[in-house]
Order: C-alpha cells, then structure tokens, then sequence
C-alpha cells in the first residue's frame, strides 16, 4: 500500500479516505491527486461527494463506522494526450453544458493522418472538470449517456445544489382529549339526542399532555458547482409558553417539550389569543344554538358571551350569559347572572339566585330556596323565596318575601310583601295578595306524632329486654359465643366435636328463633321511629311557617287595587313552589280570601299581628 497523502491511502483493493480528517483536507489531498496528473479510476462519485463536502449517503466502512472509507478502486497516471480530448465547458448560472462530439487520438505512426477513433472516460471527466473549476454537482448519468451515444450534442453537465430552507417550529396536538365531539349523544336505550352533543367543552384530568412543540430544523446547506457552501435560511421558532394560560404550564423533558394541564376542570381556547386554559369554569364566545353547542348538560360553572336562541338548555352551576336569552337556563345550585335581556325563555335554580340586569320579558323565572333580582319585568311568571323587581308589568309574581317598586296590572302574592306604587295597566287588573296559613291546627298533629313515637320507643325497649333475657341465658350465650367463633375460622373441630356442636344447635334452637323475631321486630320499630321523626320535623316546618307574620303593605295606589288573604296549607309545602300555569289560574282566577283593600287611591298596610290582637280584645 502507498498513500499519496496523509489522508488517502492506497491499498490492493482501493482508494480509501481517512474520516477523521474529512473536510478541507480531503479536498486539498484530492486536489493534489488531480493537478499531479493523475485521476481516480472507479470513483465512487457519491461517496467523494460525501467525503469532501458532507452531502450524500452516510459513510461507513467495511469494518465500521469510524474506519477508513473505500472512495475509488485505483489512483492512476491522467494521459496529457487523451486530457487534450476534453474541451472548455461553459458554466451558466447553476449549471455547466459540455458539447460532446467524436475525438480522435493521434496516431503514433502517422502524426499527419487524422487520428484514431477515441472515447471519453467518466473518470477522467470527473478530473478534468476539477480542473476547470467544477468540483461538485457532476450528473453522471448524464455524462455516461452521452459519450455511449457517441453523437454530437450539447449536455448539461453539472448543476449547483439549491440550499433546502428549514422547517418552522410547530405545534402540534397530541391529546384526544382536546378535541370537542359534536356527534350527536347516544342514549343509554341505543338512540341519538340530536339536541345534544356527545362532547362539547372537553374535561381534562391533571398532568395530560395537550400539546407538544416540534423543534424547527436548521436546513440543508446547498453547493455551488466550486464546492463552496450555500447556508441555508434556518426555519423561524415558536414560543409554546405563548398558548399556556391558566391552569397549564410548559413541561420540557427528554422527548421534546409540552403544554400539560395542571388541574382537573373544563378546557377553553381562547380564540383571539390561541391560549389554552383549563378552569372550574367553561367560558364560550361562541354562543348557545343548534349548530354552536346544542343543549347542554355541565358539571361546572359555565359563562357565555354569545346569545343563547330559543329551544336551547344550558344545565350547570354557576350560569353567566353576557348576551340575551332565548332558550332555558338550569341552575342546580350556583348563581344565574344575566348581564343582557331574558326574553321568552326561562332560568329556574334549585338553591341559588337568579339576577337579570336586562329587561325578563315573557319569562318564566324561579328560584325554590334562593333569591330573585330583576329591574324589570313585563308578561313574566316570578316564583321564588326572595323577589326584588324595580318595575313590574302584566306579572305573576309569588314568594315569601316580594318587594316591588312600581307595579301595573299584575297579580303579586307573598308572605311579606311591600310595594311602592301599585297601578292597573289597560285591560290588566292590579291584584295583590297576602300569603296566610289555614287548615287544622298542626299542634295536635304534632302531639299525636309525639305520643305514636313514645309508643314506639317503648315498643322497642320491650324487644330489646326480651332479647337481652334470652341471649343472657348460659347455653344460648356459650353457643352464640363457639358459633361466632367458628364463623371467622378461628378454630376447627373433630368430628365427635361437630356433633356436639350439632346438638347444641338443636338445644338452644327455640331460644334463637325467639332472638331472631325479637331482632326483627326491633328493626321495624327502629324503621317507623325513624320515618316518625321525618314526619315530626316537617310538621314542626310547618308550624315555624305557619308561626311567621303575614304583612302586606302599598305605599301608595294609583289606580283599581284590589288586597285579598290567600290561604295556603303549610301541610302542601312551599306555596310558591309550583308549576307557572297554576300560578297563573290561582292569582288571576277566583277568590274566597277575605277582602282586605278595594280602591283607586291612597294607601294600604296590614299584618297578621294586627288582625290577632283585635281577635284578642274582641275575645
């Protein structure tokens, strides 16, 4: 073997290229081999590509990837006869043509005669076009063609490498979970709800993955045909903390960097700003329709900027809409705030308030144990235990507390209730009642409940001596004793020990089918003390209600009012908890209540203390 430089050697089998030394000193040792006259014959064109500049397939040689590397099969002296056989190439911008055409070598014997037919190398073409400057970029395939087809043509030869520009940073999802399913919901019996969605405000569990950064890419340098580099552009970087809102943080690992959720809640995307929060609350701009949401049944508190049309349910917590509402809003025990208008729609909230700073217009509005606040109300259906309206018009309005600042042409019903200005409105009476209790006297409903318990009590501390007595006596107590014991496997017996235990079984048998009755007996009467003081409780409900002042009061009356008492049967519940249409028919229907008001003008105030001191002095 005999090396031509340090960084390439020759051996029997081939040229090979040291790679520790790649790069510039490759090239320097290759451009020593050619301007010395010689060329490499069997080049490995694409691997002394890679060699000298980096760009190819990987290398690796015969005995591993750090061994040298097999780049031609010999180094061989380059003729200055048959180099004479190789004409001028024109070099464009990025690209090289050469006119190929018949050569001809001298004849030695006859210097004069027009020479002997020759052909062109691919090798030897390789080293002539270093020379004239083409180091990089030689088609091959090309140059084969065209000296086989031994016609005169002009061939691109050689191109210049375009530098490849990198990829940009992306962001990719790669949680499911993040994605909204607007397929319809499947019920349990097989069929769809076409008004509701299967999944549309995800719910995401702490530590989940949501999204994840793809680092961008530096590109692929390019080479002019000299061999210089061509950089490429580096695509541009993203900043992942830029989607992080509340409730997620970046997490950076050691396969790659993430958007992961920091608590369990509902997802949101911000629109305008790509950021993705996780919170207790859902946050829609997007409006509550058939197309947007469907109906919606939630976990959480929800707030909605968007309108919610008619037909439409919203089922939640904490309710905000910032815009009108059209469809259903139910609270099962959060707050229902209306920034807009409620119109022809409806908010019912099981332990809560219903607020609605818009004009409630046509709506039915009901809070069972929970105040509501409206500024003004026209046509609408109020039921609740706190009711405050600034002006009310053509309304059904009944609860325990109510209090209105003007009044015209509606039916208001309370226990307490206070009124400004009370006025009839066009075809609309002014009719305003005063919430009394009647039926049978709940104190001696309450005795009979008290003494069936205290016969109960005594029932029970009979069957519990009787058991005492019996599970008191020394065989039943030594069996019950040997049978809880072998119950938990605590002990064994031998055969001859089984059937005394048989036997002792059958001895005390009367007496355990007496403790088993007794034990039932026991369990029925603890039953009926238990659903007696259910009993006890809400009748001693009802006489606190029954106990509560009733008053009525009206500042001031513009116009046909009329003032009844309208009993109620504290036994039946609450008087305001019931459905709107009859709130309609027992407000403006019939009345049998006596008459406590009737005129156009003045004022009006009454309380059922009042009426039981004149029952007293009359008395």
């Amino acid at each position: 073997m005999s090396t031509s430089e340090h960084c390439i050697a020759k051996r029997h089998d081939g040229v090979y290229a040291d790679p520790a030394v790649l790069g510039t000193t490759l090239v320097a040792a290759i451009d020593s081999i050619f301007r010395g006259g010689h060329y490499l014959a069997g080049v490995d064109y694409p691997v002394l590509l890679k060699a000298l500049f980096g760009h190819g397939p990987a290398l690796a040689g015969p005995d591993g990837a750090n061994q040298q590397i097999r780049i031609a099969a010999d180094i061989l002296p380059f003729d200055p006869a048959r180099r004479e056989l190789y004409r001028a190439v024109k070099i464009g911008k990025g690209y090289a043509e050469y006119y190929f055409e018949p050569v001809w070598l001298t004849d030695p014997a006859d210097p004069d005669a027009p020479g002997l037919p020759a052909r062109l190398d691919p090798d030897e073409f390789i080293a002539d076009m270093w020379g004239k400057g083409i180091r990089f970029g030689i088609e091959l395939d090309a140059v084969r063609a065209a000296i086989a087809s031994s016609k005169a043509d002009r061939v691109t030869v050689a191109r210049r490498l375009e530098p490849v520009p990198g990829q940009d940073a992306r962001i990719v999802e790669i949680s499911d979970d993040i994605h909204r399913n607007d397929a319809p919901r499947q019920l349990a019996n097989g069929r769809l709800d076409l008004h509701r969605f299967q999944n549309r405000f995800p719910q995401i569990q702490p530590g989940v993955r949501l999204l994840q950064k793809i680092p961008l890419t530096l590109g692929t340098p390019g080479f002019e045909m000299a061999g210089s580099a061509l950089p490429a552009k580096p695509g541009k970087d993203v900043d992942l903390g830029e989607y992080a809102g509340p409730g997620t943080r970046v997490e950076r690992a050691q396969d790659g960097e993430f958007l992961v959720s920091q608590q369990a809640g509902f997802l949101t995307v911000d629109s305008a700003t790509s950021k993705i929060s996780v919170g207790d609350k859902i946050v829609s701009r997007d409006g509550v329709s058939a197309k947007t949401t469907g109906n919606l049944e939630l976990s959480g508190d929800y707030e909605e900027f968007g309108e919610v049309q008619e037909k439409r349910v919203i089922e939640g917590e904490s309710i905000t809409v910032h815009g009108d509402v059209y469809g259903r809003l139910v609270s099962r025990g959060g707050r229902i705030l209306l920034h807009a208008n409620l119109v022809g729609g409806s908010a019912h909230n099981q332990h809560g308030d219903i607020r609605v700073a818009g004009v409630a217009s046509g709506a039915v509005l009901h809070a069972a144990d929970g105040a509501i606040v409206l500024d003004r109300a026209e046509n609408c259906v109020v039921s609740g235990t706190r009711i405050t309206i600034a002006h009310a018009v053509n309304c059904e309005v009944i609860g325990d507390e109510v209090r209105i600042g003007q009044a015209e042409g509606s039916a208001i019903a309370g226990r307490r209730v206070d009124i400004e200005c009370a006025a009839p409105r066009k075809q609309g009476e002014m009719l305003v009642y005063v919430l009394c209790p009647e039926g049978p006297q709940i104190d001696e409903i309450i005795a009979v409940v008290t003494a069936r318990l205290a016969q109960f009590a005594q029932l029970a501390a009979r069957q519990k001596a009787g058991m005492d007595s019996l599970t008191a006596q020394p065989e039943v107590r030594r069996y019950l004793l040997l049978a809880s014991t072998v119950r938990k496997n605590e002990i064994s017996f031998t055969p001859e020990q089984a059937r005394q235990f048989q036997r002792m079984a059958q001895e005390v048998a009367p007496a355990l089918k007496a403790i088993g009755e007794a034990s039932a007996r026991l369990k029925q009467l603890e039953a009926d003390q238990e659903e007696g003081r259910k009993v006890l409780a809400d009748l001693e409900r009802q006489r606190r209600d029954a106990a509560c002042v009733s008053s009525v009061g009206v500042q001031q009356v513009q116009g046909d009012t009329l003032v009844r008492v309208l009993g109620f049967s504290p036994a039946a519940g609450s008087p305001y908890i019931i459905a709107p249409r009859e709130i309609r028919t027992r407000l403006r229907g019939p009345q049998n209540g006596a008459l406590l008001f009737s005129g156009a003008h003045g004022r009006f105030a009454w309380s059922s203390d009042d009426k039981k001191d004149q029952e007293e002095k009359t008395a």
